[in-house]
């Protein structure tokens, strides 16, 4: 496949070439998506029949993008008498603003034309390669081209106008162009996605609500968004330019839900993953914490609005569990796809619990936390109620929907991604170890908020029993005494699915290991075995599924690592979490400081660059969180009462960081760190 560029804003984007242009794909998700349907899936520009070239391209902001061009190959550009300057931009809409320009000393006359057309594909439809079941239809009314898909009750339109009269017909537009010498002319063209309402009625919908945006607004809400955020100083360019991007990356892919427009969400990933995501987006909040705290209560909010009621074997819905993700395309409206919202994960109550507690130290917001007192109440008494399936004390997961629920409900959800040391999968239920480490840390961040915001003791000293319990129980039946490591999982019959994968790491961020094998889990994740030199992997090379290019089988993701660092953190092991990040760091210099959804796990000695995972989102949000919580790691912030406390470890790439005005319960504050020659302490052995 051709390289691709996108645009984007919130959970609307495009993706084209490197020449502006989408060339029709069933199986690649180039065009212009809006909540999870594709709006275009043709748009080629062309002048006088000839399709043109890029000279350069400019990336001004995350929503807008121009573009250079002549027309013809490259051989003949040194002749080129006309060139074409394109700009693309996305708010509310898309809009392209063409410009031509004659810069022959002779008049000049040119047929400029634009193919457009829509497929209207759901996401799922791409991924999965399906055909449409629904009608298209075209129809062009008072000079603008309105593309419509139907299927029932469900539609959706794509209305696209020009500034400049021009020829229309079912598959574009064509515009008849004479210019004198030296001169230029100049058209916009709006593509509105329209989303089952009526245009006439815009003023009283949803849809219109949050569309109320535009181009100048944008500009100033980054600029807000950028005066917000602490400023970073440092001496380490790849760090300087990985903040930078992923606080850009994380205003880019703030989106208005339609359920509260004025309440931006954080998106999981471009393409795929659009939307809201309950783990996803509440680890997000939780490595932005620092930076960005009002991304927080947004989604603590709606996740509590759409916390599940009753069962349901399709959506996977319990009583108090937290959704997995939020849909608005066809396969969700005809159960293609899971219906919306869906709750196929494991992890996201617990992790629902973890973000309030977090939330509250670093900010001091207690009025929020009172007021989702009885939502957090219900996620707690799901961890034992409907998560402990096998009655074994045991947070685990089992796919109820059969028919194209998640076969793998934690973080790593693809068909193959728990699996023993020989590479067999296990039968469900699993219990995976991390989700006993969320369990856990739910329960003690609980009986804390319990305590010292709800006013209850008694909830409290019954949380703390529960999670001295179970975190007694777990380090007896999940360490592997032979391995000196924690098994992957429990089967059903209990017994250890005993791979080395990078989840131990997340059990050091939760708390729930034994001080003493904490050592030898550091070990591990240090281990050539483990750690690439660009990252830890999320399996050891020494097990049979290990593939550096296998998605969650050997692959490194930097949101990964980020938590891998900070539980190594948690335990004392400060130079190997700040080893950690200087190589996730320095790998993202070689991305140009957007870090990828995952890139492969080869050794460092064996390619000397970390080499792309080829579908990775990019961007994706929490790795984008990834730089930030990094730097959270190295500088040892944590809030204490009423004041922010520091105990900074820099790894030898980095002599000092400074962080201006980072936002808390004490105001503003400023953090420091400086190498010094304490940090010369040998890793773990």
């Amino acid at each position: 496949m051709e390289k691709t560029v996108s645009i984007l804003d919130g959970n609307t984007f495009i993706v084209t070439n490197e020449q502006g242009d989408v060339t029709p794909s069933r199986v690649y998700p180039t065009g212009l998506f809006s909540f999870d349907t594709r709006f275009l899936s043709t748009w080629q520009l062309s002048l006088n029949g000839e399709r043109l070239s890029v000279l350069s391209r400019d990336d001004l902001q995350y929503f807008e993008r121009h573009f250079f061009l002549v027309p013809g190959e490259p051989t003949h550009y040194v002749d080129a008498k006309v060139s074409v300057i394109r700009e693309q931009s996305i708010c509310k809409d898309f809009t392209e603003r063409l410009t031509v320009l004659n810069h022959d000393l002779e008049p000049a006359h040119f047929r400029l034309r634009v193919e457009m057309g829509s497929d209207f594909a759901d996401l799922f439809e791409i991924k999965d390669v399906r055909d449409k079941s629904g009608l298209t239809s075209v129809r062009q009314e008072g000079g603008r081209l309105c593309l419509r898909y139907e299927r029932g009750g469900f539609r959706r339109d794509t209305i696209i106008s020009s500034t400049e009269e021009a020829e229309v017909d079912d598959t574009g537009m064509t515009f008849d162009i004479r210019l004198e010498p030296r001169s230029a002319w100049r058209t916009q063209l709006n593509v509105q996605p329209v989303i089952q309402e009526s245009l006439e009625a815009e003023d009283e919908t949803i849809w219109a609500a949050y569309r109320r945006r535009s181009r100048p607004k944008l500009r100033e809400d980054l600029d807000h968004w950028l005066k917000q955020t602490p400023t970073l100083i440092c001496d380490y360019e790849p760090l300087q330019t990985a903040y930078e991007r992923s606080l850009i990356d994380l205003a880019a892919m703030r989106y208005a839900s339609l359920t509260n427009p004025s309440s931006p969400l954080p998106t999981a990933g471009l393409p795929w993953f659009m939307t809201i995501f309950g783990r996803d987006s509440m680890f997000i909040c939780l490595q932005a914490l620092p930076f960005a705290p009002q991304l927080a209560p947004p989604v603590l909010r709606l996740l509590a609005l759409l916390q599940g009621v009753t069962l349901d074997d399709f959506e996977e819905e319990e009583p108090g569990k937290i959704l997995h993700e939020f849909r608005y395309g066809e396969s969700a409206a005809f159960e293609e796809q899971p219906h919306t919202p869906y709750y196929g994960s494991a992890d996201a109550t617990p992790l629902f619990v973890i973000l309030m507690d977090e939330y509250e130290r670093w900010t001091g917001d207690s009025t929020l936390i009172r007021r989702l007192e009885p939502n957090a109440r219900k996620a707690l008494d799901w961890i034992d109620e409907y998560g402990d399936l096998l009655g074994n004390g045991y947070l685990s997961y089992f796919r109820r929907n059969t028919r194209n629920g998640l076969e793998n409900q934690c973080w790593k959800d693809s068909w193959d991604g728990i699996s023993y040391h020989d590479g067999r999968l296990p039968r469900p239920p699993r219990a995976t170890c991390e989700l006993q480490g969320y369990a856990y840390d739910a329960k003690m961040r609980g009986a804390r908020l319990a305590r010292e915001i709800w006013n209850d003791p008694a909830y409290a000293d019954r949380l703390e029993q529960q999670a001295a319990e179970l975190k007694e129980r777990f380090n007896r039946d999940f360490w592997l005494p032979d391995r000196e490591y924690f098994a992957l999982a429990l089967d059903p019959d209990g017994q250890p699915v005993d791979a080395l994968a990078s989840n131990i790491g997340h059990l050091l961020w939760s708390g729930i290991v034994e001080p003493s094998r904490a050592k030898k889990v550091a070990q591990h994740l240090l281990s050539p075995h483990m750690f690439s030199g660009w990252g830890i992997r999320t399996l050891a090379d020494t097990e049979a599924r290990y593939n550096p290019v296998g998605y969650h089988v050997g692959t490194v993701w930097p949101f990964d690592n980020s938590i891998i660092a900070w539980g190594l953190r948690r335990y004392g092991f400060r130079e190997e979490a700040a080893r950690v990040a200087e190589a996730v760091i320095e790998a993202s210099a070689y991305f140009h400081g957007r870090l990828p959804e995952a890139f492969a796990g080869y050794d460092r000695a064996l390619t000397n660059y970390p080499v792309e995972y080829p579908t990775a989102c990019s961007p994706q949000g929490w790795s984008a969180g990834a730089p930030l919580l990094f730097l959270r790691t190295m500088l040892g912030l944590e809030p204490h009462e009423n004041h922010l406390a520091t105990d900074p470890v820099l790894p030898p790439a980095i002599q000092r960081i400074e962080l201006l005005d980072l936002p808390g319960r004490w105001g503003r504050t400023n953090a420091f760190g400086l190498r010094t020659v304490h940090h010369q302490k040998r890793l773990v052995r």
